[in-house]
């Protein structure tokens, strides 16, 4: 079986190869310009937030990332955006609505706060069309099970689609984060699509879990296995035959642009684990980049 892509440039080739007809990345991110210097500006200084450093490699203007996706093969993406604090989601909401249709391979995405508005703007993109939401516990620094966000799980659930959750503790232990806590959530909303991002990292083990108890429980790929982070917070040695419980609930993402690494790394880390285990194979890699989150996102 392929090992995955040699570089960067033969990603396009390799997903070809697999007879796919590009990839569908679920965890990519794409914000306004000041709010992205100021992420950036936040990685210039990762030796102070995590003891090591984290360039960003895909640090370049936004058409230039566009083209640069779609270099890879991308055909569609979920441009993640997520606010830090109140009365800032519902303008990103707008800018990242504006972003979608302007670029038809980019997925109309939406996030919440938990705000007294919160359930408005919420169903507000619903119905305008967001067919993907992000939550991001960690930076948002709010506890996900608070009583402003109920209307709005609920609503998620009830409408079907997918929230990528940042609810480990990776890269750093947040007030909130932990998967017991977002599992007070799904408790309350047991229907809920939800998309544990980087599968949950560090609690690999928890995360499996959840998907196991819950049918609309999946795990994204984001930094997962790369050796950047395999350094910081290993895979379990078991890994791939872990997955094979779980193979139609793993989704392709990436956290482009942010990444410390070029974007091949990602893809051969997912090549390993589909090696790695003859019950996943190639049938694995067509369902995780592109089949699986395709059918989430509708696209």
């Amino acid at each position: 079986m392929t090992p995955g892509p040699s570089s960067a440039e033969d990603v396009a080739d390799w997903v070809r190869s697999l007879d796919l007809p590009g990839l569908v990345d679920m965890h990519v991110h794409f914000l306004p310009d000041s709010v992205m210097r100021k992420v950036w500006a936040y990685f210039d200084r990762a030796e102070e937030h995590y003891g090591i450093p984290w360039p960003v490699y895909y640090r370049t203007d936004e058409q230039q990332r566009l083209a640069t996706l779609r270099s890879f093969g991308v055909r569609r993406f979920a441009p993640l955006v997520y606010p830090h604090k109140p009365d800032m989601a519902e303008w990103l909401n707008t800018w990242v609505a504006e972003f979608a249709q302007r670029e038809p391979d980019a997925v109309p995405t939406a996030t919440m706060y938990p705000e007294s508005t919160a359930s408005k703007y919420v169903d507000s993109a619903l119905r305008s069309g967001a067919r993907c939401f992000k939550v991001h516990v960690q930076v948002g620094d709010f506890d996900p099970r608070d009583a402003l966000l109920d209307d709005a799980w609920g609503a998620l659930a009830d409408a079907g689609v997918p929230v990528v959750v940042h609810c480990g503790h990776g890269p750093l232990r947040g007030s909130y984060t932990g998967l017991e806590v977002f599992a007070g959530v799904l408790e309350r909303h047991p229907r809920l699509v939800a998309v544990l991002a980087h599968a949950g990292m560090p609690e690999y083990e928890q995360a499996l879990r959840l998907v196991l108890r819950y049918p609309r429980v999946y795990l994204d790929t984001t930094m997962v296995g790369v050796e950047f982070t395999e350094r910081l917070t290993p895979l379990p040695g078991d890994w791939a035959r872990r997955l094979v419980a779980v193979s139609d609930r793993i989704v392709f993402g990436t956290d482009f642009p942010n990444i410390p690494y070029p974007y091949d790394e990602q893809l051969r880390a997912i090549a390993q684990w589909a090696a790695a285990d003859e019950a996943l194979g190639e049938r694995f890699l067509r369902s995780v980049l592109h089949d699986t989150p395709r059918a989430l996102l509708g696209a």
